[in-house]
Order: structure tokens, then C-alpha cells, then sequence
């Protein structure tokens, strides 16, 4: 009686280990192991950022970018996890990078005709956050167009590009909407440069010149043309 209980026993525990050792190498292929990390950045405390000589802070921005998650990794994140690393990017972004300064000069004439003005607008800020100044101005000259910055400054970010909108002013992605035209990235966050407009784009249909991130979407600066 004894024996057989115990083979009872001892079929059971074999059961046992057979069913764990299936579900082990099973379950994977049923359950979701989820991963939604935060962005991975500690920026240092004011003392050492103080402390810090040009070469380290560019080394430290060169880390910083490196870090900085791309816009399909954003577009992986849940909400929660996309307004987290968005306001740490903003955050570092304006301690962190350094600014970059480039001066152009006014486009060059040819003999047979002058830039014109087509239209022009004075940048400003988005928010107390990200600040803008200075005056964006559409050049003309026979088919050509150019867009032109003097005196321009804004806040510094992580992938910043020249794009024209249709909304006069927008203030969020859903009013830069998906229809806008990407003029390139944005030279310098400071100093007079150019940017080429092309021939094909109607620019009756566009209402202002935006700098913006294009990782996570926020609008830096906004010129209203007329």
C-alpha cells in the first residue's frame, strides 16, 4: 500500500516538474514583457556644470545627444513615457547644449535681377521656455526664393529643423499639423543664414516659418509672415 502511494506521489511531483518545465519554455510565446524606460540622462548639478571647461561641456553635450531617444523610438512610448522624457529632453537640452553661432552672408545678386522681398515676419518665443527673436524674410529673384534670418536667436534643442506652416501661429504638433515643408535643420540657434525654398512650393499656402524639434514634436519659435 505504502509503495503504491508512493508511486502515486512520485507520479504526481513528476507531473508537477514536467507541467513548470513546459509553461517555462512556453509562456514566452503568451506573455508580453513590456519595456517602457525613461530617458537615460543625469545631468550634473550646477556646481560642476560651473566647474566644467568648453571641451567638457561639448563632451557632455555629445553624451547628451547620444542619449536622446529618436522619433521612432519616441512614437514606441506610451503617453506617460513621452511627456516624461520630453520634459527631461527640454530641460537638459537647455543646460546642456551649447550654442552655435553662423554668420551668412545676404545672398548674391545677378545681373539681371535683385532679390525682392515676398514676405517677412518677426520670431518670437513659443513659450518662457523656448525663446526666439530676430526677422525671417522670403527672398525672390525670378524663379528662385530664398529664406533669409538676421539677427536671429533661439533657445537650443536637440534636432531643431526650418519647416513652413500653414497654421499662423501654431503652438503644438496638431496645429504644425502633417502638411508642413521641412526647409532642413536649422544651422545655427544663433546668427544670419539662408535657406533655399523650392521652386514648386506654393508659398501662398503657408503662413509662418517655424523652428522646430523634431524628435518630440515642440515648436521652439514661430515667425508669422505677411
Amino acid at each position: 500500500m505504502n509503495k503504491r502511494i508512493l508511486l502515486i506521489v512520485g507520479g504526481l511531483i513528476g507531473l508537477v516538474i514536467i507541467a513548470a518545465v513546459g509553461w517555462y519554455l512556453v509562456s514566452p510565446l503568451f506573455i508580453d514583457n513590456t519595456v517602457d524606460e525613461a530617458f537615460p540622462f543625469d545631468l550634473p548639478d550646477q556646481a560642476e556644470l560651473e566647474a566644467m571647461s568648453g571641451p567638457e561641456m561639448k563632451e557632455l553635450e555629445t553624451e547628451f545627444m547620444a542619449a536622446v531617444p529618436s522619433e521612432e523610438e519616441v512614437a514606441g512610448f506610451s503617453p506617460e513615457t513621452q511627456a516624461q522624457v520630453v520634459e527631461r529632453v527640454m530641460v537638459a537640452a537647455a543646460v546642456v547644449m551649447t550654442d552655435k553661432e553662423i554668420d551668412e552672408t545676404m545672398m548674391a545678386e545677378t545681373a539681371n535681377a535683385e532679390w525682392v522681398v515676398a514676405a517677412q515676419g518677426q520670431f518670437e518665443g513659443a513659450d518662457s521656455f523656448h525663446l526666439g527673436s530676430g526677422q525671417a524674410t522670403i527672398f525672390q529673384q525670378g524663379e528662385a526664393r530664398a529664406l533669409r534670418f538676421e539677427d536671429f536667436s533661439v533657445t537650443n534643442g536637440p534636432d531643431l529643423h526650418v519647416i513652413l506652416t500653414k497654421h499662423p501661429a501654431p503652438t503644438s504638433r496638431a496645429e504644425v499639423g502633417s502638411d508642413y515643408i521641412d526647409l532642413g535643420q536649422l544651422k545655427g540657434n544663433i546668427g544670419n543664414q539662408n535657406y533655399e525654398i523650392p521652386a514648386d512650393i506654393d508659398l501662398s499656402e503657408y503662413q509662418s516659418i517655424v523652428i522646430y524639434c523634431m524628435p518630440f514634436h515642440v515648436v521652439f519659435s514661430t515667425a508669422t509672415l505677411s
